[in-house]
């Protein structure tokens, strides 16, 4: 497969604090890497440097062979997709204008193309949210917003696709519905890397899993070899069984240990 990324020693630190302690990792096209950990681990930071907009990390990630903060971002653009965890959007748009501005990499214009119009039709399409389409996007539910949001990205046509919490707000028709697009993607040549809470879809449907713990790699491998009792144990504080899913894919069955209250993330990150 061809390489996209190749991440070695990244570092992240805020304050007195290391969010990322010395990163290696590499991803590539038609692969879909599902990243895991608790809250704190560096998730959400790995993919703020993935996707160039941070540019204070130390150590070196290479995008298709260049240090991605030597990328221009109008470059980068036309490659790359981000969807964060939180997009807030306070103006009167509908929900197709919302999706044409995943266009605005590919504009030489002030009016869209029959391309752009195009890929936006089939963006929609993908995503089943053409039937909302003139509706304002400030009255759509959480789970309409995210899917419109996830149009806006694919109308973007990129070659890589990076999500954090994608299925945030999603009902579980839509959910399923994600990763099974997610899944579809990598395989016609996309590199996917999504950040879940979801292990059990992250399972289901990624090619590998990279759980973070504390900032540094705690297992890197496909889903049947990282997902363990000892490794859930260790990075999630869960007394975990390892069962076997509708796919013959793993399928974990937890709780808290006996006896231990909840603990919480150590950075808000």
């Amino acid at each position: 497969m061809t390489l996209v990324y190749a991440l070695d020693g990244v570092r992240v630190r805020l304050g007195s604090a290391e969010i990322l302690r010395g990163i290696s990792l590499r991803f590539h096209e038609g692969e879909l890497a599902a990243v895991v950990g608790p809250n704190g681990a560096g998730k959400s930071t790995l993919m703020s440097v993935l996707s160039g907009m941070r540019e204070d990390y130390e150590g070196e990630c290479r995008f298709r062979g260049v240090e991605i903060s030597q990328w221009r971002k109008g470059d980068l653009g036309r490659r790359l997709s981000f969807i964060p965890q939180n997009v807030r959007i306070e103006f009167p748009f509908t929900a197709e204008q919302v999706v044409y501005m995943g266009r605005t990499p590919h504009c030489n214009g002030l009016f869209e193309t029959p391309e752009d119009r195009e890929a936006v039709r089939r963006a929609m399409e993908t995503t089943d949210t053409l039937p909302f389409a003139r509706l304002d996007f400030r009255v759509l539910s959480g789970g309409e917003r995210q899917r419109v949001i996830l149009a806006g990205a694919l109308a973007q046509e990129p070659s890589v696709l990076l999500l954090d919490e994608p299925t945030t707000f999603l009902d579980l028709k839509h959910q399923i519905s994600t990763y099974v697009l997610l899944e579809k993607l990598a395989r016609e040549g996309i590199c996917v890397v999504a950040v879940t809470h979801d292990l059990n879809l992250a399972a289901s449907y990624s090619d590998r899993l990279v759980v973070l713990s504390h900032g540094e790699v705690a297992a890197d491998d496909v889903p049947g070899e990282v997902l363990t009792r000892r490794l859930l144990n260790e990075v999630f504080e869960v007394d975990a069984e390892i069962l076997s899913g509708p796919n013959g894919r793993p399928w974990v069955s937890y709780e808290q240990p006996a006896g231990q209250l909840p603990t919480q993330g150590r950075h808000p990150w």
